[in-house]
């Protein structure tokens, strides 16, 4: 097979370092792999890595290359990559719902894979849950689903991770709490049903993508679907509590079948044994985990899950990397 050479951008972040570990254990075709940042960051080492500057860097030198920075970094960098004649797979939102960017889960909709240079990841909420979704929805044909996601802190990054933790302390020492500075409110031993910013519709920008992503990665584009977005005191992977209505009744022994046998999913479904996904059993795992599978009897040919996995390795690195996968298998790279 042949190697390629690869740059991530944004490497010095919790996904970029991710990005560069995943390329490693799964043994992916690199034979020059270049960690890009900002020029404050270079010359420091990244996983083992030395750090050169995203600004000058001649992107005509890589095959691939993995973004994992920000909006900003994609709008500006991106373009200027594929100019050079990268492939980009780009993590941030700036590129999801342009028409002409596949946006890709390479266990639901790896036919979206065109002639495009450049390849947008979805949401980490959003990958997780078409996982699960798709094996059903091609079986029975969905109609609307309604999620409420429990997101960790990890989804903001280093310093929220830090702030949970500093709550958390003080908490347990009995002295007064750090003031919330990346969360508007305090995290530890709370929730907040606040990621992103509110729209005039009431909606938050995180709901906002989870609805619009899932309709275009499905090919649903009148899907009905709601979101509620709801950050948790955890530090690694989400969870979401998926309530979701087909065209056709769905058994739980069907959906079972049907989830135990889809790429990418583990099934956990034995709850009288206490066998069900938590944050915990994904933490540092590529697969989503699903269980708490039960008929819906609220709604005709309802069925309701609970889905788990984790948002830095599955609902962002790993989700980039076998999309690079399937480029390269497919001819595209």
């Amino acid at each position: 097979m042949k190697k390629l050479n690869v740059a991530v951008v944004g490497a010095t972040g919790a996904v970029g370092k991710a990005m560069i570990r995943v390329l490693q254990e799964r043994h992916f075709p690199v034979d020059e792999l270049h960690a890009l940042a900002t020029p404050r960051s270079a010359g420091t080492k990244v996983e083992g890595y030395t750090v050169q500057s995203v600004e000058e860097f001649d992107f005509g030198r890589v095959t691939l290359a993995l973004f994992a920075g920000g909006e900003v970094a994609s709008s500006v960098y991106a373009p200027r990559a594929n100019e050079s004649g990268a492939t980009v797979v780009d993590n941030s939102a700036t590129y999801r719902m342009d028409p002409g960017v596949p946006l890709v889960v390479p266990e639901v909709n790896p036919h979206h894979l065109g002639s495009s240079k450049l390849v947008a990841n979805p949401n980490c909420s959003t990958i997780q849950m078409v996982v699960a979704l798709a094996p059903l929805h091609r079986a029975a044909g969905l109609k609307r689903v309604i999620v409420t996601t429990f997101q960790s802190v990890s989804g903001t990054g280093k310093d929220a991770i830090d702030e949970l933790q500093a709550q958390a302390e003080a908490y347990g020492q009995g002295e007064p709490m750090p003031e919330a500075r990346v969360y508007p409110r305090q995290i530890a031993f709370n929730l907040l049903p606040h990621i992103a910013s509110f729209q005039s519709d009431g909606f938050t920008g995180e709901e906002r993508k989870m609805m619009d992503e899932t309709r275009k990665i499905l090919d649903l584009p009148d899907l009905a679907i709601t979101a509620t977005c709801v950050r948790v005191p955890v530090f690694y992977a989400h969870s979401e509590s998926v309530a979701a209505e087909f065209a056709r009744p769905v058994s739980v022994e069907e959906a079972r079948k049907l989830l135990s046998e889809a790429p990418g999913v583990v099934l956990m479904d034995d709850p009288g044994q206490g066998v069900y996904p938590t944050p915990l059993d994904a933490q540092h795992q590529d697969q989503t985990l699903v269980g708490r599978l039960r008929v819906d009897p609220s709604v005709a040919n309802g069925l309701n899950f609970w889905v788990v996995a984790d948002n830095l390795r599955k609902g962002a690195a790993t989700n980039a990397v076998q999309i690079a996968e399937a480029l390269l298998e497919q001819g595209k790279l």
